[in-house]
């Protein structure tokens, strides 16, 4: 062994001899800038990441509250507070949740299940005016009002009549009928 000890020993003090401190430190900072900036050219299996989203989002079986073809949507009709600055089940700021709303029945794509969905006007500002969805899945006629979707469910609360824009509530799983 004192064979390698030696042979280090004289690799050691030549290349000490050779090189200076501070250009030992510009080489090693270089070798750390080049490694970075070609690292992330390096081929990188984003597969797994893609899959773990699809699976996410079938989990989930929500789908995009900005589309009218969401499943909460059955029987929509009115701008989409999530395009509003809300959600499909909260109200935006500065607006209030109409005192009284329609009902529907829609059914969970992903569960099978089918939901009671209480739809509630958002008020106190101007209509939003993006993502109107007016799909009246299971619409009743005007004189059964707690189905109806074309009555401004605002009227009802003192202070703010304006409609904004319209959520979408799970209230609880539809009974089977039997």
């Amino acid at each position: 062994m004192n064979w390698l000890d030696k042979l280090f020993e004289r690799s050691a003090r030549r290349v000490a001899q050779r090189t200076s401190r501070r250009s030992a430190l510009i080489r090693i900072g270089k070798l750390l800038v080049g490694s970075a900036l070609v690292l992330p050219v390096l081929p990188i299996d984003r597969v797994a990441k893609f899959a773990e989203a699809a699976d996410a989002k079938a989990k989930a079986g929500d789908g995009d509250p900005t589309q009218c073809d969401y499943w909460r949507y059955c029987a929509f009709d009115g701008y989409l507070c999530s395009c509003c600055g809300g959600s499909a089940h909260t109200c935006p700021p500065g607006t209030e949740p109409s005192a009284v709303a329609w009902i529907g029945t829609c059914r969970n794509p992903t569960d099978g299940k089918s939901y009671l969905i209480s739809y509630n006007d958002c008020c106190g500002k101007t209509a939003c005016g993006r993502c109107l969805c007016n799909t009246n899945e299971g619409e009743r006629p005007a004189y059964r009002m707690g189905v109806h979707n074309d009555i401004n469910w605002c009227m009802a609360n003192a202070n703010s009549t304006m409609f904004h824009c319209t959520t979408a509530v799970v209230v609880g799983i539809a009974e089977e009928r039997k």
